[in-house]
């Protein structure tokens, strides 16, 4: 049988297949069908994430202009018809995060048994909502925030010990609500995608304890401000599962990272049908620059020996690494373009990657991620790989050489996207 051709453009075959992704977990087109019906009272839309205002525009065309409020993170901001947006930071919170939570619970707390909360929930949520705990100011939080961002702990630690610290996450918001029917809609971006700990999971109830965000700080030897560590010996913790709300409440998961990658998956084997096209799994975490080094030697196993797959193959994977900053001041990139420039770093030549958020934004870059080639490793020939990523200044390094791929908001967020192409005529 006639094997079919590599397409020609290497390049433009991984931003397509990238492309491919984003569209599959736009929630323009996936969450019309999730909608419950209208009740006959209110309906209120409240929320928040980096897919927030594109998930509101959902609601609002299938149901017309509705009342709510939303936060989204600085510049994600989409016209609504009725639901009003706010602007607040992220990934540190500010001021405007706060009055915008605290406007957020009152709105909730204004509703009745016949009408609906219906909550629009994804990503990015946690600092974007800031309602400090009694007792624990926001530049206490903010100082936390900041630890943990240095720390390298994995955002599934980080979003216990923020639900511990504050009166809204951790099923707060859901509380808030009732008596009324709560419906989340939920776009996932974390490993396992888990409701509780998307945006830290104010409307569900949360498995986690005070003891566990205790074991958090000393693992990671946060230093904290005195009034965090008083509110974690204090023994508040948050709603009991066991709260009536929680029982008759509605979560939907309308879009998750494995539903990214089989998207690229299908768009992958659609552009070149006898490529063998693997996913390696939605949740693979740990430090960037290290994960980068592990998929490097898998590529020089894979060229060498035929194993654990053979060549022309496309590895794809998903998840959140972290980037571990320590003392020295760090250059500018976020966890994508430092994973891609640690496999370029160790990976044999011929070889294509691209590393990317799925919401468009890199860090606190504006750059997407970055892409890798043999055009990018020509571009960049003459300077010191070693010493960028040492520098943790992965940005500079890629558009020095010519590989940042910038996308803009694409509001949603399923998380990182990783894919390498390994052509069969790659160098071992």
């Amino acid at each position: 049988m006639e094997q079919s051709a590599a397409p020609t453009d290497l390049e433009g075959f991984l931003r397509d297949i990238f492309d491919a992704a984003i569209a599959a977990v736009d929630p323009r087109a996936i969450l019309a069908p999730y909608l419950p019906q209208r009740p006959k009272g209110r309906v209120v839309v409240m929320g928040a994430g980096k897919a927030t205002a594109r998930m509101a525009q959902a609601v609002e065309a299938a149901w017309g202009p509705c009342e709510g409020l939303i936060a989204v993170p600085h510049g994600a901001s989409l016209p609504l018809q009725g639901i009003e947006v706010v602007e607040t930071a992220h990934p540190v919170p500010d001021a405007a995060s706060e009055a915008t939570a605290v406007r957020l619970l009152e709105l909730a707390q204004g509703l009745g048994a016949d009408d609906l909360a219906l909550f629009l929930i994804s990503g990015g949520g946690s600092a974007l909502l800031a309602a400090p705990a009694q007792g624990v100011s926001l530049a206490d939080k903010q100082a936390v925030h900041r630890a943990l961002l240095r720390s390298g702990a994995s955002i599934s630690q980080m979003n216990i010990l923020r639900k511990h610290l504050s009166a809204i996450k951790g099923g707060h918001l859901a509380v808030a609500a009732h008596p009324a029917q709560v419906v989340t809609l939920l776009i996932s971006d974390v490993p396992g995608d888990d409701p509780a700990i998307i945006a830290s999971g104010p409307t569900v109830p949360d498995p986690s304890t005070i003891d566990e965000a205790r074991a958090i700080v000393g693992r990671y030897a946060l230093d904290l401000p005195p009034s965090v560590s008083a509110r974690l010996t204090s023994g508040h913790g948050t709603p009991s599962a066991d709260h009536p709300v929680f029982g008759a409440a509605q979560t939907h998961m309308i879009a998750t990272p494995m539903a990214a990658l089989r998207a690229a998956q299908a768009r992958a084997k659609a552009l070149w049908p006898d490529l063998s096209v693997v996913i390696l799994g939605d949740a693979l975490e740990g430090e960037a620059r290290d994960l980068g080094q592990a998929m490097a030697g898998i590529t020089q196993s894979i060229l060498r020996h035929g194993a654990p797959f053979s060549a022309p193959v496309l590895l794809l994977s998903g998840g959140e690494t972290t980037v571990t900053i320590g003392q020295t001041k760090p250059g500018r990139g976020g966890r994508n373009s430092e994973f891609l420039l640690s496999f370029a770093t160790h990976a044999p030549e011929g070889v294509y990657a691209l590393a990317c958020d799925t919401d468009g934004i890199d860090g606190a870059g504006t750059n997407a991620g970055a892409i890798w080639s043999p055009r990018v490793a020509c571009q960049g020939a003459e300077l010191d790989k070693r010493a960028f990523l040492a520098a943790h200044d992965a940005l500079q390094f890629f558009e020095m050489a010519d590989g940042v791929v910038t996308t803009g908001p694409t509001h949603t967020n399923v998380n990182d996207f990783r894919a390498i192409l390994i052509p069969a005529d790659a160098a071992p």
